[in-house]
């Protein structure tokens, strides 16, 4: 018996292990017309009863959102739809489930994910019912009907091109045809032709080639893009979707070769057909979060591909300082050394938000498996990245998705990805070809931790001779994650640079959202 089976045994939870006190409503699926010839029997069916009336309980799938997330495989869900009034074989995020539910007021909703082996519950394909708001206060019936189906919306301006490229080494690596996709913003009055700067973007956590939305929707961005005072840059909005969450742009013993892909597929063909030439001088890469590692990364993993990178709040760059995790010394990622819960999450003030355990937790539920390795959330990705494929040919786990236990026979294979052991192991010959090639900004009060790992990245190059590292490394006070970064600000960043200047940006931009970390 495989080890992911044995651990989907455990983790399944059943109605009898669930006493509160509540009541009980049972649930009357059905699907639309309208979507009925594309729906398939078999996947995940997630039924959420929410207590946040505010937005649609199938987004508030974190800790601390007052939903209940339900969940469940099914290979008999026909078209014809379902009754649900049975709770056992359910994994749930509460104390409770559909069976003996607390008194008051909630908004519920049905997903039903039939593309378990794609990235994530809300991709392309999947659908889902409208919010219902119900009260409860004894017995109650709810009709759901499952009438939307998730779709990648389409983008379309003037100044923009959608490329679809096809992969031969992702086809070979995967045995299926495969091909990924890049949005591309030009600058105002472009000439084919004419050489370009140009900007790759690499999104927040799974942000996809389509949230360059987000700028076109944006009158005062566009105003300025489409001003003289913008530099002409071409700007490629590269995009997160992988097999188990983010891509990461890296190459992955279980993802395949995305790194090699961008480097000898994606850019050659962008810039082929757009920028005029495909040298790497004025070749630019940048992002936040999961972007601000990738960029990073991409810096160092490839220096001569890259003229620059702008890394905002990446993630941790040292795994002695893995958010609060120690991966070479520590035995478990719930609970520290002292016993005490390792959060995952905190305010700019530092009271904790999230915990590990109750992360995870959530990470799990939205897993086929209920093993958070397959969630394609934030640490389904980190696995995929960092671990080597497990006995059951699926991403290794650090660890065990309920207790914690960490294995440990996976620390070495997490070393290649460490870019303090990176940077140690290589300075000789990598440091001549970084200088002048690093900015990092980093906030001192990040949300996830993140600031402590940068900060022994940063003292080991303040050591650095032969060359002495020249990085540009900020450390902003009381501030959070991503808080600092704007395309606006990035954008001159580069112009700066290839003035041969240097541009710090004063404050910060934003106010950060966690369901909008894919900028």
């Amino acid at each position: 018996m495989s080890k992911t089976l044995l651990l989907l045994l455990g983790l399944c939870v059943g109605a009898s292990g669930h006493t509160q006190k509540g009541h009980k409503i049972t649930f009357n699926l059905s699907v639309a017309d309208s979507i009925a010839s594309n729906h398939q029997s078999e996947g995940r069916l997630f039924l959420f009863i929410s207590q946040n009336l505010q937005a649609p309980p199938m987004y508030l799938i974190y800790p601390g959102m007052q939903n209940n997330v339900m969940a469940r495989n099914f290979t008999d869900f026909s078209a014809e739809g379902m009754t649900i009034k049975k709770a056992a074989g359910w994994t749930v995020t509460e104390d409770w489930t559909f069976e003996n539910v607390p008194a008051g007021e909630y908004l519920v909703q049905a997903l039903w994910d039939q593309n378990l082996w794609q990235s994530g519950i809300r991709d392309d394909g999947n659908s889902y019912s409208k919010p219902v708001k119900v009260t409860i206060n004894g017995k109650k019936s709810v009709d759901l009907t499952l009438e939307n189906v998730f779709k990648t919306p389409d983008v379309q301006h003037e100044l923009l091109e959608v490329i679809t490229i096809p992969s031969q080494l992702l086809s070979d690596f995967w045995k299926k045809p495969m091909e990924v996709k890049a949005s591309v913003l030009l600058p105002n009055n472009y000439e084919k032709g004419k050489m370009y700067p140009i900007r790759y973007h690499v999104a927040g956590y799974g942000g996809r080639y389509a949230r360059v939305a987000r700028l076109l929707n944006d009158e005062k961005f566009m105003s300025w893009w489409t001003s003289e005072e913008a530099p002409e840059i071409i700007n490629v909005f590269l995009d997160g979707y992988g097999p188990y969450g983010d891509c990461y742009q890296m190459d992955s013993e279980n993802s395949g070769p995305y790194g090699q892909s961008l480097i000898e597929e994606q850019i050659p063909f962008i810039e082929e057909m757009f920028r005029g030439t495909v040298t790497a001088e004025n070749r630019f890469v940048d992002g936040c979060s999961t972007g601000g590692y990738v960029s990073l990364g991409l810096q160092l993993f490839y220096p001569d591909e890259f003229a620059g990178c702008f890394s905002y709040s990446p993630d941790a760059v040292d795994f002695r300082n893995f958010q609060l995790i120690n991966v070479y010394e520590d035995t478990n990622a719930f609970v520290s050394q002292h016993g005490y819960e390792i959060p995952m999450r905190r305010s700019v003030n530092g009271e904790p938000i999230w915990s590990m355990r109750e992360f995870i937790k959530y990470e799990n539920i939205q897993s086929p498996t209920n093993v958070y390795t397959q969630s394609s959330g934030q640490f389904s990705a980190f696995m995929a990245l960092y671990s080597p494929k497990g006995e059951d040919g699926l991403p290794a786990p650090l660890f065990h998705p309920t207790t914690g236990s960490m294995d440990t026979t996976l620390r070495d294979s997490w070393r290649r990805f460490d870019y303090l052991d990176y940077a140690q192991k290589n300075w000789k010959e990598l440091g001549p070809k970084v200088e002048g090639k690093i900015f990092v900004s980093v906030s001192d009060m990040d949300d996830f931790y993140l600031s402590y790992a940068m900060r022994q990245f940063y003292e080991y190059l303040e050591t650095t001779t032969s060359p002495k590292s020249d990085a540009e490394i900020e450390f902003l006070p009381y501030t959070g994650h991503c808080r600092q970064y704007s395309h606006k600000i990035v954008l001159k960043q580069i112009e700066e640079k290839m003035n041969g200047k240097y541009f710090r940006p004063s404050e910060p931009t934003f106010s950060f959202s966690i369901l909008a970390m894919n900028s």
